[in-house]
């Protein structure tokens, strides 16, 4: 297979364009690999917004100004190994860049997994820089891959947003024993998956927020407590003690949300999907508490330092597994995955998912090999 990048203009993403990759002659200690599957999603326009500020165009530089590769999460296999650790057709999961191909050069090794060591990424942080190696993650399962690369990494997030609440005592927003959480965008997988965490507190009540179309596919889901349309918010009462969860970055959203709920303890940013409309962070300051950027590299290294990687790994596994077998239930299961083969289906994917036309309960994946 001929290699390829995908290229995103920085100051528009409407714009990309595929790129004949370069298979350089491999280091002593590299690896090569094939990215032969994974997903786009509302996730990954996340990226390319805080491609600067969070530092994601530089996890793959392009050496081409002005044009990023967006990072995606999924599978790839070895192809070619000058490392005595690592073998050739051994099955990684991780970050990879939107491409057929990527190399690495793999520092820390252990049966569980690889970091990748390359200068470039020294500084970024390091939660990107770890590939589990298949043949020993308690977290994969050969016959879901497509399931593993939509939902794993927003998963990831998810738990680690509910445990940042519950790490901090949901910031004090009690009202007779119970914590009170909306969240936006509750259709989005990342917002349900949140939810779905949330839920297995007895003392959390989870309100879901959507727009009045995925309002029927948030209520089925079973993960909300309740479910409102976004112009339904003075349903809450306004002196409620409770902490916002902002999934959408919609800044008329979370202004209304500010300026309805009084009683609001905390209010936690975690993506930016709508690109059509101001970014929560760049409007005037709010009143109430002010916007808190959620960072889960920060949680991750809290939680690894308190508990070690493996009890971090094997806690989040018990709960993804429980998860993922919620989300392919019968007779309504929340994801339908929809498979996608070769480079062009990169580029229509990725335009749905810029104009919001992607279904709530539809995971795309992407088959390069």
């Amino acid at each position: 297979m001929t290699a390829i990048d995908f290229l995103i203009r920085e100051q528009d993403f409407s714009e990309l364009r595929a790129r004949p990759g370069v298979a350089l002659p491999l280091a002593p200690g590299q690896v090569r690999v094939a990215v032969d599957l994974f997903s786009l999603s509302a996730n990954n326009i996340t990226y390319a917004a805080f491609g600067d500020a969070g530092s994601y165009w530089r996890f793959f530089p392009s050496g081409e100004a002005g044009w990023g590769i967006v990072p995606v999460w999924g599978f790839a296999t070895v192809t070619e190994s000058t490392h005595d650790g690592v073998a050739v057709g051994e099955r990684l999961y991780g970050f990879w860049p939107m491409a057929s191909h990527a190399v690495m050069t793999p520092g820390r090794v252990s049966p569980l997994r690889m970091v990748d060591a390359a200068p470039h990424r020294a500084e970024l942080p390091a939660a990107y820089n770890a590939y589990f190696r298949c043949a020993a993650d308690p977290q994969y399962t050969a016959d879901s891959e497509a399931v593993q690369a939509v939902l794993r990494p927003l998963f990831i997030t998810s738990w680690l947003v509910a445990d940042f609440q519950i790490d901090n005592d949901c910031f004090g927003a009690l009202w007779e024993g119970q914590a009170t959480v909306p969240l936006s965008s509750a259709s989005s997988k990342t917002a349900y998956g949140t939810a779905f965490c949330l839920a297995q507190q007895p003392n959390v009540r989870v309100v879901g927020l959507t727009s009045p179309r995925n309002r029927a596919f948030c209520q089925r889901l079973g993960c909300y407590d309740e479910v409102l349309a976004y112009d339904e918010l003075a349903a809450l009462p306004p002196d409620l003690p409770l902490v916002y969860v902002d999934f959408t970055g919609d800044a008329a959203v979370t202004r209304a949300v500010h300026e309805h709920l009084q009683g609001l303890r905390h209010s936690l940013s975690v993506g930016y999907t709508r690109l059509d409309r101001p970014s929560t962070l760049s409007v005037a300051p709010l009143p109430g508490p002010p916007v808190t950027v959620f960072f889960a590299p920060a949680q991750i290294k809290k939680r690894t330092k308190e508990w070690g990687h493996e009890a971090f790994t094997q806690r989040m596994a018990d709960v993804w597994h429980a998860f993922r077998q919620q989300v392919g239930a019968p007779p309504q299961p929340w994801l339908s995955i929809q498979e996608h083969r070769g480079a062009d289906a990169v580029a229509q994917i990725w335009g749905q998912l810029l104009v919001g036309q992607a279904r709530p309960d539809d995971g795309h994946v992407v088959r390069l090999g």
